[in-house]
This record gives C-alpha cells, sequence and structure tokens, in this order.
C-alpha cells in the first residue's frame, strides 16, 4: 500500500511539471501582431510553452496591470511585457513583481535598467508627431508639441484618450519635465485648440492617413506601419532643440510568487537578447535597438541619434495617479 501511494505521488508530481513546469504564462500589452511572433519562436526553440495574455488597442497596459494588482495574492502570470516603461515601474512599487537581473541584459544601457532588477528595457520606440503630406508641407511641419497649440492647427491635431496607454504615460513624463503648472497650462492650450480624443494611438494614426485631421501624436510602431503601407504620412521626432523626445523603451519583469519563475526567467532572458531587439527593428514597427550596434534596417533611428527626455521612471510613475482626476476632466470623462 506504501508502495502504491509513493508510487502514485511521483507520477502525479512528474504530471504536474508536464502540466505546469514546462509553461509560461506572459501578459503582453505590446501589440500582438508584433509580440505572437517573438513569443512562437521562444516556444518553438525552448520547448516551453507559452500562455500569451493580450491587452486591447484601447487600454493598453493599463487593462493588464490593473489584472496583475487584483491577482497580487494569487499570481496567474509569470512574466509582464509592457510596451511602455511605467507601469512595470507601478508594479514594483505595489510589491507585484520579483528581481531579476539578466546576464542577456549585460549590454543594455543601465538608464533603461533597474538598479535592483525589477524591470529592464529593451527595443524602443518614441511619441512622434505624424502629418499627413498631403496637407501638411516640408516647410510648415511641426517640430514641436508645443507648435499643436497654435492657430494653424485648430481642429486639425488628434490624441489618443489620455487615461490609458503611452498617451497617459507621455502626459505623465510632460508634467515631470514641465512642472505642474505649464504641463496644465498646456493641455488646456490643446484643449482649446479643438484637439480631438479619441481611442487609441491606431486611430490616430487613421484618422491622420485619412485626412480627417492634418497631425496627431501618436507611437514609431503605428506611424511606422503607416509609412511601410504608402500612405501618405511621415513622422518627427518632436522637440529635438527642446525638452526632446518621449523615448518608451518595452520593459520586462518578472511576477512575485509566480507559478512558474524559472521559465519565466528563461522567457526574460530570451526577450532581452539582441536577436529579438534584431527582430524587432526588422518588424514592421520598426522598433530601436537599445543596443547601438545591433544591425538595423536604414529607415529604423537609432536610438543614440534621438534627444530624448531625461527622465526618471519612479517619478514618472507616481505622477499617474496625481493626475488621474484632471485627465478625466480634461478629457470629459
Amino acid at each position: 500500500m506504501r508502495f502504491i501511494t509513493t508510487t502514485c505521488i511521483v507520477v502525479l508530481v512528474f504530471l504536474g511539471k508536464i502540466c505546469y513546469g514546462e509553461q509560461v504564462v506572459v501578459y503582453t500589452s505590446e501589440d500582438k501582431a508584433f509580440s505572437e511572433p517573438i513569443l512562437q519562436k521562444f516556444e518553438k526553440t525552448s520547448g516551453i510553452k507559452v500562455l500569451a495574455i493580450y491587452d486591447t488597442e484601447e487600454t493598453k497596459s493599463t487593462g493588464l496591470m490593473n489584472r496583475l494588482i487584483v491577482e497580487k495574492k494569487n499570481p496567474q502570470a509569470d512574466v509582464f511585457w509592457s510596451g511602455d516603461p511605467i507601469r512595470p515601474v507601478l508594479l514594483e512599487m505595489k510589491g507585484i513583481t520579483a528581481p531579476y537581473i539578466s546576464e542577456s541584459a549585460s549590454d543594455i544601457p543601465e538608464i533603461y535598467k533597474d538598479d535592483e532588477g525589477y524591470w529592464t528595457g529593451f527595443s524602443a520606440q518614441a511619441r512622434i508627431i505624424l502629418y499627413n503630406t498631403n496637407l501638411v508641407g516640408m516647410d510648415e511641419k511641426p517640430l514641436s508639441i508645443f507648435d499643436l497649440v497654435k492657430p494653424k492647427w485648430k481642429g486639425q491635431v488628434a490624441i489618443a484618450n489620455p487615461l490609458f496607454g503611452t498617451t497617459l504615460a507621455h502626459i505623465a513624463a510632460l508634467f515631470i519635465t514641465l512642472g505642474d503648472e505649464k504641463a496644465r497650462e498646456y493641455l488646456n492650450d490643446l484643449k482649446a485648440n479643438g484637439v480631438r480624443i479619441v481611442s487609441s494611438n491606431g486611430e490616430v494614426k487613421r484618422l491622420v492617413t485619412r485626412g480627417e485631421v492634418k497631425v496627431g501624436l501618436t507611437d514609431t510602431d503605428d506611424a511606422n506601419v503607416a509609412i511601410q503601407e504608402g500612405k501618405p504620412v511621415k513622422m518627427v521626432f518632436p522637440d529635438q532643440l527642446g525638452i526632446g523626445t518621449f523615448i518608451m523603451p518595452n520593459m520586462v519583469c518578472l511576477i512575485n510568487n509566480s507559478l512558474n519563475p524559472e521559465n519565466g526567467k528563461k522567457l526574460i532572458d530570451y526577450l532581452l537578447s539582441r536577436k529579438v531587439e534584431k527582430k524587432l527593428a526588422w518588424a514592421p514597427s520598426a522598433q530601436m535597438p537599445l543596443r547601438h550596434d545591433v544591425k538595423t534596417p536604414a529607415h529604423v533611428v537609432t536610438i543614440n541619434a534621438i534627444n530624448g527626455m531625461r527622465l526618471d521612471y519612479h517619478k514618472v510613475a507616481k505622477k499617474l495617479d496625481e493626475i488621474s482626476e484632471f485627465l478625466k476632466q480634461w478629457a470629459g470623462y
């Protein structure tokens, strides 16, 4: 009887390893079109089954972050792959992520890594101004986000819902860079100039490509896809002579007390590898590697060629809660 019981326990443990140990659960706000091929390649090369949960276009990062907060005492994810650098910092502050310093990230610039390993950055996007080339000439394109409050752009600017995703992160960064008073003044001027607030960055791209507005604030991945599709649009990295462009590296972090932490670490090692940065650079999203020597297509701007905003991600993350009520009122929610 004791032999049978011991045998049953061994079998159950073995089956448990098959069912649970050889898989990894990742929550990701990176667009499915770009992240899914990366995750499928990891699954194929590692033999570890990847269960991926993707965020919606409208709630980018925020929806999954809230889910991780709800699941804190019973985590379902092993890894969070964020399309912006702020949400992982918020999760760190709430005790939801665990430290892990990956050897794969040894040559990633220190500015994009947490000293204790709670989050690590890789391939970046940027917040840019997208303009319709049929409606805006090269000599009249806006070079700064502050140009968008001028009368010539009245009713001709689109921005995604500021309560979610990269738009929210960008605005929080502006509050840190400009100070509360000047940031509020800028947003109020933008609203007074008839800015159109739409559901997502993808919708901003669509409005600009269709000529329903002349310009829009969106991300480089949306802009690059439109350009490669032959749409009549170009982009500007704004404020190169001023505050700089908001750079947004992907961030990856390990979830505290997850079911598959070792497999989670393996996935993180893979995501932080040079091969993934190269894949994302050559994908339609044309993301910018954080390593300066990763081979990229000619149209992909290198990260060191852009004047980026100098930011402390912890300060930006803390600012999100402080400005939430103002942004709800500003956006009319």
